[in-house]
């Protein structure tokens, strides 16, 4: 199964062609508008199959999935959390499409609020297969010594629930140590950070892989760069 996930910056319907050329079953896309809400026919064409959650109808993050992938809502007291889409996948994993994001939180700003959603739900992630990928806005060369909630102490974390990020398992490599950054800040190739993320259980990762879009193509469409990865589910997922 291939999962995508891209933080488009706006304007989904007119980057279609641009995904066109990527294979995936599932999409998890950032910053995208709500297919339900568009003028573009297009657009509410190709979003046949999808999840959407956001506070505004032009930003907010979509899971679209092939025809043949079974895709439903599971419901999760999120409360004043930003942003979760979580959803069932074919009956058969639980996937939680992330777009961390500052939430007007004094303290459990970005990676922050993925803790929390760890803490209050940790017994729904870790007695199921799960998924979790997205824009963590994130990276372990921002921990901070005095701080309990980390992108390192969320790594482990989930590390101890069996998911690992694929990225770093298919690479063979540790987090901060990553050569193909997905994000670009203001699109300036100087300014380059590896903030998203997939992670996935570790009994799906024998034979997995991982690409990351090439900036001199991307940077027309976003500041992130897609991430595509390749897990092996069992067959009933």
């Amino acid at each position: 199964m291939h999962i995508l996930t891209w933080n488009c910056n706006g304007a989904l319907r007119n980057k279609l062609d641009a995904l066109a050329t990527l294979q995936f079953d599932i999409a998890i896309i950032q910053e995208c508008e709500d297919p339900d809400l568009s003028n573009s026919l297009s657009y509410k064409t190709w979003a046949k199959n999808h999840l959407w959650t956001g506070k505004n109808k032009n930003k907010g993050i979509g899971v679209f999935a092939s025809p043949a992938v079974k895709l439903a809502p599971v419901d999760l007291e999120l409360g004043q959390l930003e942003s979760f889409l979580p959803c069932r996948i074919k009956d058969s994993f639980l996937l939680l499409a992330t777009w961390t994001r500052q939430a007007n939180s004094p303290t459990f700003q970005y990676i922050g609020q993925l803790w929390k959603f760890i803490q209050a739900h940790r017994a729904v992630l870790s007695t199921q297969p799960t998924v979790i990928a997205g824009d963590l806005n994130s990276n372990v060369r921002w921990d901070k010594w005095d701080r309990w909630w980390n992108h390192s102490d969320v790594v482990r974390e989930l590390s101890a629930m069996g998911l690992e990020s694929v990225y770093h398992r298919s690479r063979g490599i540790q987090q901060g140590s990553e050569p193909e950054p997905p994000f670009y800040l203001q699109r300036n190739p100087a300014k380059e950070y590896h903030i998203d993320y997939a992670f996935a259980p570790v009994a799906w990762l024998d034979e997995c892989s991982a690409w990351v879009g090439d900036s001199d193509k991307w940077l027309q469409w976003s500041d992130h760069m897609p991430l595509v990865v390749r897990v092996d589910p069992p067959d009933d997922a």
